[in-house]
């Protein structure tokens, strides 16, 4: 199926106009964030953890400690809620109602399992070190035994999405066109810097291409939406 079936936990019900259900849509927000928010509950009590993941295909993981009481709670197969945003620009209107931002996002749902093959494990790790630079892996040494013990990874199919997306000028009310108010969009955008060197860096190492080819000032959403498609 090329699109997710909208529920009454994912359909996008206030201005529904900017939902998107279609899985190139939903990807193409995942893929340009390294960055989402779990939700999800223990003993009654909710909670949301900020954490880095990666996508591969329809699943989503993520990882962390192995004593990490999110992922110790998460491994039983509890349900979860996976978000993303990305910010996009500030929307000035002609009155404070109608300010807004645009913006990208995706609400995703899912059942958390624990990753318990090694092999199953060590691809999805290794992948995730592509994640953020394909090739990546290539200079890197394999990730030992202990390594893999001492880390939690988890994932899940993605069941239910949704995206919802803003984008374009302000909307004010007709008449308030007329007011000598400025409107528009403030671009805002994340964006990569001088590569800075450990200062432990053995003399004489060189900086990769895979690192040389993040240009200063590219934009990082971009720029990751972009590679995702490499690795």
């Amino acid at each position: 199926m090329d699109a997710y079936t909208p529920t009454a936990r994912s359909k996008v019900k206030r201005l529904h106009e900017r939902g998107r259900y279609d899985r190139e849509s939903v990807f193409a927000v995942l893929d340009a964030s390294l960055f989402c928010h779990i939700g999800y509950v223990i003993d009654g009590q909710p909670y949301v953890t900020p954490t880095g993941f990666w996508r591969v295909d329809d699943h989503l993981y993520w990882h962390g400690s192995s004593a990490s009481r999110m992922l110790r709670t998460q491994s039983a197969g509890i349900p979860v809620c996976f978000t993303v945003m990305i910010v996009d620009g500030l929307v000035l209107a002609r009155s404070g109602f109608h300010h807004s931002v645009n913006y990208r996002s995706v609400m995703a749902f899912g059942q958390a399992r624990k990753i318990e093959d090694n092999e199953e494990k060590r691809a999805a790790l290794n992948a995730y070190v592509d994640r953020f630079l394909p090739q990546r892996n290539r200079e890197l040494r394999p990730i030992d035994a202990q390594e893999l013990k001492a880390t939690t990874l988890l994932g899940m199919t993605i069941e239910e999405a949704s995206a919802k997306i803003r984008t374009g000028p302000p909307k004010d009310d007709e008449p308030d066109y007329e007011l000598p108010v400025w409107a528009g969009v403030v671009p805002v955008r994340q964006v990569f810097g001088e590569p800075v060197p450990d200062p432990r860096l053995r003399d004489g190492t060189k900086v990769p291409l895979h690192v040389a080819t993040l240009a200063p000032g590219a934009d990082f959403s971009a720029v990751m939406a972009r590679l995702a498609k490499s690795y």
